[in-house]
């Protein structure tokens, strides 16, 4: 081979990068680029070094939450600003900004390409990347800018500088409608536990960023004449999934918190305890602020249980938030009910789903328990390392979930983790924020590039199996 054909090969490496590779890569660059960004005087004070700046950068760009420094006091108003850029950037989707970026640098790009990273995003089809990118640029701006100006005059009026409140509500609403759960304050929202405006707008925010976009183009383009039937099956089920997970985590912290005199959640009032409930519910599912203290302490075992089950489930397709998303779990219950059943095939809503899907929801949720497992053994194998405090198995646990559903809730645990925790907890946020699948695919498909080309032409005989 030639020296000029090496070189020329070399050159266009990335040409041959799979969608799943390439978001890996992107994703990848641009943590590095905001850690040392970070890292830097202008944006941090002298408490932040690289790792502190890297596990931020990623917690950013995954738009989990958490941190181990404190935002408001160890970021400066340039970092804080650079933090909210990478909070953008992950939240409208290291995928769509990744294919985005792949029609520009992949020239050439035909027909099959195209449909395959419309399949991987599950949100575009052919030709509609570039305009459905706008769609979801633009909605997130306006969305942002109407919860920053209610949270300006209304929500945060107590902040007397001008120019300190016009920035937390910006901040906030970047951060909600994200499902990051950033703030500028060590309590994040406890201060305004009884606020309704600011709870209000935080719950608005962080639900439409986590129904996805594709939910929120169907409600836009029935809203003139809106009928629910009108609406797709993928939209209706997202919908009434949400409320139906908003309103069991809501009174189910009621119910556990009550029984459990011991909790804080006992100790307020009625209405600060629905309100609460809810906010917390609402926040669970990949957002991460917090309006009470998250411990083992004030939350009930059965509370942190619940709250466990609300983050690994998340958010939807396509949304801000993590987690196995939504539709994900209603297709497992669906395969379910048609199991007791008897039927062979999934029906939701009288419509059959194919079995792709059913299996796709298999994978996510399997693939995405053994990870959180996995995470927890590396932890639990590295607590009490170097004098390290060693912590219960259900604070390892949570913390984990959170890591991977790029929730952000935190009892404690993350910032008196070791480094080697710590980085657990780092490569967690990645996968989760990516999705097990399209990480797993990356890794698949670099590995066995040869075989992935042949496997579709071979046929095998069938053979039951008992389960």
């Amino acid at each position: 081979m030639s020296f000029s054909k090496t070189v020329s090969l070399k050159l266009v490496w990335y040409r041959r990068l799979t969608v799943p590779q390439f978001t890996l890569l992107t994703g990848s660059l641009v943590i590095f680029l905001g850690t040392f960004l970070l890292a830097t005087p202008l944006c941090s004070s002298n408490e932040v070094g690289i790792w502190q700046s890297f596990f931020t950068a990623t917690s950013a760009v995954t738009v989990t939450g958490l941190t181990i420094i404190d935002i408001g006091k160890d970021l400066t108003i340039y970092g804080q600003i650079l933090l909210a850029v990478m909070l953008l950037v992950g939240g409208l989707g290291l995928m769509a900004i990744t294919t985005f970026l792949q029609g520009f640098v992949v020239s050439g790009t035909e027909l099959r390409c195209r449909l395959d990273r419309g399949k991987t995003l599950d949100e575009f089809g052919v030709g509609g990347v570039g305009r459905t990118f706008r769609g979801i640029a633009f909605t997130a701006a306006v969305l942002i800018i109407i919860g920053a100006f209610i949270l300006f005059y209304f929500g945060f009026s107590d902040i007397p500088n001008l120019g300190d409140r016009l920035w937390a509500s910006l901040f906030h609403s970047i951060s909600a409608y994200n499902n990051a759960g950033f703030g500028l304050w060590s309590n994040s929202m406890e201060d305004y536990r009884s606020n309704g405006i600011v709870n209000f707008v935080l719950i608005v925010l962080i639900v439409l960023g986590g129904l996805g976009w594709r939910v929120t183009s169907d409600l836009w383009s029935n809203r003139k004449n809106f009928k629910l039937r009108s609406l797709s099956l993928h939209t209706r089920l997202v919908i009434r999934t949400s409320l139906f997970l908003i309103g069991f985590g809501t009174f189910g912290l009621v119910i556990t918190e009550s029984i459990s005199q011991g909790s804080y959640l006992f100790s307020v009032s009625w209405h600060e305890r629905l309100l609460t409930s809810f906010f917390e519910s609402v926040s669970a599912r990949t957002a991460g602020f917090t309006s009470m203290p998250i411990s083992i302490e004030s939350i009930s075992d059965s509370g942190l249980l619940l709250l466990m089950t609300l983050m690994f489930i998340g958010a939807s397709p396509g949304g801000t938030g993590g987690g196995i998303k939504t539709t994900t779990i209603a297709a497992l219950m669906a395969a379910t009910r048609s199991t007791l059943r008897g039927q062979d095939t999934v029906v939701i809503r009288h419509r059959q789903i194919s079995d792709k899907v059913v299996l796709k929801a298999v994978g996510i949720t399997v693939g995405s328990l053994l990870f959180v497992l996995l995470m927890a053994l590396l932890i639990t194998m590295t607590t009490g390392l170097g004098g390290q405090d060693r912590f219960s198995f259900l604070e390892i646990l949570f913390t984990c979930i959170s890591a991977f559903a790029t929730v952000g809730f935190d009892i404690g645990v993350t910032q008196d983790l070791n480094s080697l925790g710590q980085f657990v907890l780092v490569v967690g946020m990645f996968v989760g924020r990516l999705g097990i699948l399209l990480f797993l695919s990356a890794i698949w498909q670099a590995l066995n590039r040869d075989r992935i080309q042949h496997q579709n032409r071979i046929g095998y005989p069938r053979e039951d199996l008992y389960v």
